[in-house]
């Protein structure tokens, strides 16, 4: 029989809605060349699909090692970040022990905490989009959790929380995890506490970074606690494929990925700028590859007009303290131009 804690569950919200301009699902908009294309085609045809990967990525860690700085033997690799996650919510404390995290935030940290079971101490960021302390300290008083969720840059608002906010949320006693997702783009890290501390994780993503398809998220902890969580990894969990194109991508054609990472940055402070300046919207500071901005239009029906001319957006206002709010996320130029210009006209033909 299906548990009762599966059948309340709600599903992660995807966006599959076909456009000709995506700018839904904070993916790198990175174009390879065909030299590119050829070398990998010419590397993946080369993999024995009927043998098993190396369950362990060794040479994959190596490069990741080098690209992150660190020790091999401070990483564990999940099938995506969501893996991470899920084996954190297991791995740290009791099942009756709570996971804490600040709403709105990556919705993998309320899942991963449903499926257990486990108590989820949620609390709403202030008017600044950043960490409500007090309220944040009265809650961990009350219910006494033992891991924490802390999204750096937090998706969807966008910025990163108060470092100080963090460290003393840390200083109740709670096993932090910082999952720095968005971090090319921030450049902020709590990456050294991970490597002396046993109370703090960082992870990090392939997917950010034009490389989405391959689902290789990064745990990075101290030797000792990454061995633990190690244990809990399902085996063969990095495909072959992923194994072999990541480690291309991280070494041969890494330029690429770093002049593309660049654009975004400068887009997303030119994005930024003229949302500032159109009347009836607003757009909240960004550390990421995305734009969190509220309308004066009903999200749902601009959500609807973007899409009419040809733009899909993330419609994000179903989540707590963000009605009326979209995302967008930081495309190449003409598909920003193209998400500026369909938004205009649709601020411009809204009738109630």
């Amino acid at each position: 029989m299906i548990s009762i804690r599966i059948k309340n569950l709600s599903p992660y919200k995807t966006e599959t809605t076909q456009a000709k301009v995506r700018l839904s699902s904070n993916e790198l908009p990175l174009r390879l060349p065909e030299e590119a294309k050829q070398k990998i085609a010419q590397e993946v045809a080369k993999i024995p699909i009927n043998k098993y990967p190396d369950p362990e990525a060794e040479e994959l860690k190596d490069v990741l090692s080098e690209h992150f700085g660190v020790k091999r033997e401070n990483l564990v690799l999940g099938n995506g970040s969501d893996e991470l996650i899920y084996y954190l919510s297991i791995a740290i404390g009791e099942f009756d022990s709570g996971v804490f995290y600040p709403i709105p935030s990556f919705p993998m940290y309320q899942i991963s905490a449903r499926m257990l079971g486990r108590k989820r101490i949620e609390v709403p960021l202030n008017q600044d989009m950043d960490i409500d302390l007090e309220a944040s300290l009265r809650a961990i008083k009350d219910s006494s959790p033992i891991l924490a969720f802390l999204s750096y840059p937090n998706n969807p608002t966008g910025a990163c929380f108060s470092r100080e906010k963090i460290e003393r949320i840390r200083e109740e006693g709670l096993f932090t995890v910082i999952d720095e997702a968005y971090f090319h783009f921030s450049k902020k890290s709590f990456l050294k506490d991970a490597l002396s501390r046993e109370d703090t994780v960082v992870l990090r993503t392939l997917s950010k970074i034009g490389m989405a398809g391959l689902r290789v998220g990064i745990l990075i902890a101290k030797e000792d606690v990454a061995y633990e969580i190690n244990k809990m990894r399902l085996p063969f969990n990095i495909t072959y494929p992923s194994q072999v194109i990541a480690k291309l991508m991280l070494t041969e054609f890494y330029p690429l990925i770093e002049e593309c990472v660049s654009t975004v940055i400068k887009e997303r402070d030119r994005l930024f700028q003229v949302l500032s300046q159109m009347e009836g919207v607003k757009p909240y500071p960004s550390d990421a590859n995305f734009i969190l901005f509220r309308s004066s239009v009903p999200a749902d029906r601009l959500h609807v007009e973007l899409l009419r001319r040809g733009v899909l957006v993330r419609n994000v206002s179903y989540m707590a303290g963000l009605e009326g709010c979209l995302r967008v996320s930081v495309g190449l130029p003409e598909e920003n131009d193209a998400f500026l210009e369909a938004l205009e006209d649709s601020l411009k033909n809204f009738t109630p």
